[in-house]
Parts: structure tokens; sequence; C-alpha cells
């Protein structure tokens, strides 16, 4: 091997400088390949944040998509049978076996099932007979035909509603003798007119009832009740129907203090709130939420119901109203009511109505998917085992302290293992899912959802209260707001004694007009109270003349 030695030091420098520049050339693309993994990294992690998003997202648009346009009841029912009884034309589809199933043979002819209800027999009767002309009364043979009976059927007419006038004539005397001189009344004496709910209007009791029926149990604004006058031919617009609502909320105060008194009385209260808009509020803007509250408590038997209107959703009312109140307190998972739960001598009651709700969501989300049976369905499962419980008790007719043992001695077991299972769950399912925030929600109010089964007076869900304040609901899809403070303060006392009528099986509007005819003349605290739904005369008012 010939080496140059005259070049031998350029050569080392040279190599050297190789060597140097791949070194250098391998820690830059060792840090390349690093930076390169980092962001690969990153990249990946964004991509799971991204997916997790649009399962979010997706998840929330099937569930809109389901409340839209799918069943509302929560109940689980086959889906084969949702559309059996749906519209007249896929009836009028089923097959000749299919109508023929629902027929029994008899005898002589044939009858369905179940024939048609009898009308009702308070409904006044107006016959129409039909007879054969005197002609058709002649046999062939040439005899005359004897009666031999009659058959009879009934037909539904109605009347459109109709209007009366109530002439009050008041008959007045004077003595001509002396003219008025010996006596102190004066000259002339006229007949006294009875007190009535509207003393210078012209509406009287019955027509307030009807107007204050149409609007808090039908759910027909006053303006739509303007026009149906008006088809009548009578003029009553519907700021005088307004009137006669605010004027009736003050004559009725009284009553509302007596109703409070009466639902504190019961050892459970039932509350719920919902929203609803209050045009002209002070120092607010027309578009604040405000909110109507409504509890339902006193004697289970015979139950008050209050609507209360708050333009705050805080219930800082609760503590002073319920001040000194003792027994149970059952509400959704609200944290307004929290404070109120917290007080020495109440038990807060959770709502398994809720809960339920939740996992429904998520299976209805999952259904919309295409997606099988999951831990939503598995939680349904576990409710449904302590609603079956509460079935059992229905049926045996137990009394509470009956539905009491058989809740320690059936349902108790099953909330611990539904517990176990839930805590189990919980770090599996993402948070911010619908299946996440239903297993949250069910832990967090776990210990008020198990209180249920401290007292067999209770029931495991809110659901009283909720049907209460379901009226005020469908109504408020037609009026959207109330014009003023006053004004929802008077609906409030209206659904309160509307509510509480139907929770008596009165009917409302029988109760109103027989009350209203008789609140002029209450004056003292037992003349109000006769006149609340849960001690008024249940007679008078079946047998009053309409």
């Amino acid at each position: 091997m010939n080496i140059d030695l005259l070049n031998l030091p350029e050569d080392v420098n040279l190599l050297r400088k190789i060597i140097h520049f791949q070194t250098v050339s391998y820690t830059d693309l060792e840090s390349s390949h690093g930076i390169l993994q980092q962001s690969y990294t990153d990249l990946e992690d964004s991509l799971t944040k991204l997916q997790k998003q649009k399962e979010f997202l997706e998840e929330q648009f099937r569930l809109f998509r389901a409340n839209l346009y799918g069943r509302k009841s929560e109940k689980s029912v086959d889906q084969a049978q949702l559309y059996i009884f749906n519209e007249a034309e896929e009836i009028d589809a089923a097959s000749d076996e299919e109508k023929k199933a629902s027929e029994i043979t008899v005898p002589a002819h044939t009858r369905g099932k179940s024939g048609r209800r009898p009308l009702p027999e308070g409904l006044p009767r107006e016959e129409v007979v039909h007879d054969l002309r005197e002609e058709e009364k002649v046999c062939n043979c040439g005899a005359h035909l004897s009666y031999i009976g009659e058959d009879v059927s009934e037909r539904l007419d109605i009347v459109p509603a109709k209007m009366r006038v109530i002439r009050n004539i008041r008959y007045k005397y004077a003595c001509k003798s002396c003219e008025g001189v010996e006596s102190e009344g004066g000259a002339v004496r006229i007949a006294r007119l009875t007190p009535q709910l509207i003393p210078q209007g012209i509406a009287t009791a019955g027509l307030v009832a009807y107007t204050l029926i149409s609007k808090y149990a039908d759910a027909l604004p006053f303006y739509r009740q303007e026009k149906i006058f008006e088809r009548i031919g009578v003029e009553i617009n519907r700021a005088t129907m307004a009137n006669w609502a605010m004027h009736v909320g003050q004559k009725c105060e009284p009553l509302m203090d007596l109703l409070w008194k009466d639902m504190r009385t019961g050892p459970l209260i039932n509350m719920d709130e919902t929203p609803v808009q209050v045009l002209n509020e002070p120092g607010r803007a027309n578009t604040s939420k405000s909110y109507m509250w409504v509890f339902r408590g006193g004697d289970a038997e015979c139950p008050a119901l209050i609507f209360r209107y708050d333009q705050s959703r805080s219930g800082d009312f609760l503590l002073k109203d319920f001040d000194g109140y003792s027994g149970y307190i059952q509400t959704d998972g609200y944290s307004g009511y929290n404070a109120l739960g917290g007080r020495s001598g109440i038990v807060h009651v959770g709502c398994f109505a809720h809960v339920r709700r939740k996992f429904v969501e998520v299976v209805k989300a999952r259904a919309r998917a295409g997606k099988k049976k999951g831990y939503a369905d598995k939680a349904l499962e576990y409710i449904q085992q302590l609603y079956a419980i509460e079935k059992d008790a229905d049926i045996g007719g137990l009394t509470s302290e009956g539905r009491y043992s058989l809740r320690q001695e059936k349902a108790v077991p099953v909330l611990k293992q539904f517990k176990q299972w839930l805590s189990d769950l919980s770090p599996k399912t993402p948070p911010q899912g619908l299946l996440g925030k239903a297993v949250s929600y069910a832990l967090n109010q776990w210990e008020r959802l198990e209180s249920y089964t401290l007292d067999g007076l209770l029931r495991p869900d809110n659901n009283l209260a909720e049907n209460a304040i379901r009226p005020f609901v469908v109504g408020r899809k037609n009026w959207l707001f109330s014009a003023a403070p006053r004004g929802a303060e008077a609906s409030a006392t209206i659904y309160s004694l509307i509510e509480t009528a139907k929770a008596n099986a009165i009917e409302p509007y029988r109760y109103l007009r027989y009350m209203f005819e008789r609140l002029p003349l209450a004056e003292s605290e037992a003349d109000y109270k006769a006149l609340l739904p849960q001690y008024v005369d249940r007679n008078s008012i079946l047998n009053m003349q309409l």
C-alpha cells in the first residue's frame, strides 16, 4: 500500500471533518426523530380527543332526533306494539283474521269483547219516538199488528255554549203616609243584593269560573276565549278576563294561607319547578326567566297543591316558608333544594324517575346509532326491579308498614347491588358522555335515592309533583308568558285551587262556581276553611244547579 506522507495531515483533517459531519448529522437526525415522534404523539392525542368529541356530538344529535321524532314515553314497550293503535288507516288495514280475532261468537248473535261504554246517567235525555205509519201496522193477512215492546239506542249530542243574562230585580218600598220622616233609613227601602265575587262587574260566579277553567284547566288563553264569545254574540275582551283573574287571586289570599298551613301538616312535601316568562318585572328585562314552583303535601288522602311564582330559581323563599317544618321533602337533583334538605328534622328524598330518564336518553341515542344493548339497559333493569317491588306492594294492597317491610327485604339488596355496579362502572365511562353523566348523577344523588325505603308512605319518584305541574307546562305552550307579576301570582293561586280540587276528585268547574258564590260571604277562618277542596261539602257541589 503506497501512502503519500506529504499529504497525510490533509487526509487526516479531511477524515476528521467527515467524521464530525456524520456525527452532527446523526445527532440532528436523532433530534428530528424525537420531534417527529412527539408530534406524532400529539397528533394521536388530538385525534383521540376529536374522536371523543365527535362521538359525544353524534350521541347528542341522536338524542335530539330521538326526542324530536321518537316516542315521548319512557315506558319499555315492545317495538312490535308501537303502532298497533296509531292511525285510523293502520287500523283499517288490519286483516280479516285480526278483526275476527277480536270478536266472540255467542249463540244467536256476535258481540265484540268490549262493548260501547254506556253514556253517563247524569246527562239530560231527550226522547225521540220512531213509529210505523198506520198503513205499516197492518199485517199481510189483514190483521192489525200488536205492540210488543221497543228497541232503545242512544246517541250523544252537544249544544254549543249558550250565554244567559241573570236579571236582578230589587223591589223598592216607600211609606206614602209619612214619606220617610219617621224612618231612620230614609224614605225608600230596597231589597239587598246578594254579595257578588265581582261587585261592579257583569260576571256571575259561573262566568268567572268558566273563563278561569278554560284557561287554567283547558289551556285556552283569554284572547281565544274572546273570539269564542264573539261568535256567541257577546263582547268580553281579554283585558276584562285578566282583571277578573287578578281580582280572584286577591280575594282567595285567605284560602292560600290556609292551604299552606294544611300542606305543612303532612309527613311529606313533593316539590318541583319550571320556567315562566313574566313581562314588566321591575328591574328585569322582558326576556328574563322566572319560575313557577309547585308543592304537594298535607293528608295523603286529601292532599293540598300549591303553586308559587318567584323571580329566582334559588329557592331562598323556601327557608322562610318552611321554617319549622319537620318531615320528608322529595325533589329532583336541582341544587336549589339543598339548603332546605339540610335542615334539622327534614329528610331529603330523591327521585328515581330522573335517574331513569337519563339512562333512557342513553338508550335512545344508542338505538339511533343501531347499537345493541349496553350498560344503560343494565341500569334500567335494576330500576325496573325496584318498581316491580312497588307493583307487588300495590297489587297486594299493603299498608305503609307492610310496604316498608317488603322494601327492606327486597329493595334494599337490589339498591346495594345497583350502587356497587354503578361505582365499578364509573371509572370506565367518559364523564362528558350521556352514560357518564347518568352514572355520576345517580351516584351523587344516591343517599337521597335510597331514602324512600325509610318509610312506607314514600315513593321512589317525585312523579306526584311532576304530574301536578304538567297542566301549567301544557298551558304555558299556549299563553307563553304572563304580562305582569300580579298576573303570575293570580295564576299561581288559581292553579293551586284547581289542581287541589282535581287531586281531591272534585270536578274543578263545579268547585270554582260553588266556592265563588260563597267566597263573598266568608268572614271567619272557619268560613274560608270550609271552602277549601279538602273540606268543601261535596254533596252540595254534586247537587248544585248549573
